[in-house]
């Protein structure tokens, strides 16, 4: 038997436009999905991402069957990296199990066509961050520096559809090319200059990046009211930058800000209906636990 777990991650910037090749910043944070793998008789699997797993272990090894459990700190459908987590997590567990000498690198590739299968659309950015934690600047995995300051997040409640919200944003990219093409391209330049200021630890500038990308993700129609509210209830609070994290439609946004504004950030959001999750940035990836 053997427990592995792996982290969700933050969106700095980037989301949506990493799809069609532009950079992103991500970060792993320290809310884990924790998955017990042990040989059995007969699979037990509920969620396609753990079936998909399954699958790509069971083309490198025979496997008669095999029991998986799950407990996870990550809301799912929330836009904090919960499907890969979990996808990295089992699959670091089968080839602890199994014996099967796959590389860290290996396993994020394989939750990459995990995500991609399931989706139909996926970029690497989730299973990549979850796999080997810490900042990472994409498409190119370079490491930045962590952050120094607070992490607040407000949970929506509301499930999202990563999928569907990708397939829209698809669809208004292809009546509109010209103006939304545009769009991925300077999101992507939000992500080239945070990468600068992330080694600056220029906090203020990056909350400010977060604040025209979230008008960005706006105008690709992936926001809603009850998030809207929570970023500016955030901002109004003190929040250094607030946004949408991941896909939108529902799920989280996330607030950067200093530490002695956590508690005041956090009460802000839920005055507005949100659950605030106080977090920071965790350098460790998957990990056998």
């Amino acid at each position: 038997m053997v427990t592995c777990s792996a982290p969700g991650k933050i969106f700095l910037c980037g989301e949506h436009a990493v799809v069609y090749g532009e950079p992103a910043i991500a970060c792993a944070i320290d809310l884990r999905t924790r998955v017990r793998v042990r040989e059995g008789k007969k699979s037990k699997i509920t969620s396609p991402y753990v079936a998909g797993a399954v699958k790509k272990i069971s083309e490198l090894v025979e496997l008669e069957g095999v029991n998986i459990d799950i407990h996870s700190d990550i809301p799912i459908g929330s836009g904090l990296g919960s499907s890969a987590a979990v996808t990295i997590a089992t699959l670091f567990a089968l080839n602890l199990e199994f014996d099967i000498g796959l590389s860290k690198e290996e396993v994020a590739q394989l939750g990459h066509e995990v995500e991609r299968e399931v989706q139909g659309a996926a970029s690497p950015t989730d299973t990549f961050v979850s796999t080997m934690g810490g900042v990472v600047f994409l498409p190119s995995c370079k490491r930045l520096k962590s952050l120094d300051c607070g992490i607040v997040i407000g949970n929506t409640g509301m499930v999202s559809s990563t999928k569907e919200l990708v397939r829209q944003v698809a669809r208004l990219k292809d009546r509109h090319p010209g103006i939304i093409q545009p769009i991925f391209q300077t999101i992507g330049e939000l992500a080239r200059k945070g990468e600068y200021l992330v080694d600056k630890r220029d906090y203020k500038n990056i909350g400010e990046l977060m604040n025209i990308n979230q008008g960005l993700l706006e105008s690709l129609g992936v926001g809603c009211p009850e998030l809207a509210a929570q970023i500016y209830a955030a901002r109004k609070a003190g929040a250094l930058g607030a946004k949408i994290t991941g896909a939108g439609g529902g799920g989280c946004m996330v607030a950067l800000v200093d530490f002695d504004e956590k508690d005041e950030v956090a009460s802000a959001i839920e005055s507005v209906g949100g659950r605030a999750i106080q977090t920071r940035v965790t350098e460790i990836g998957v990990r056998h636990e």
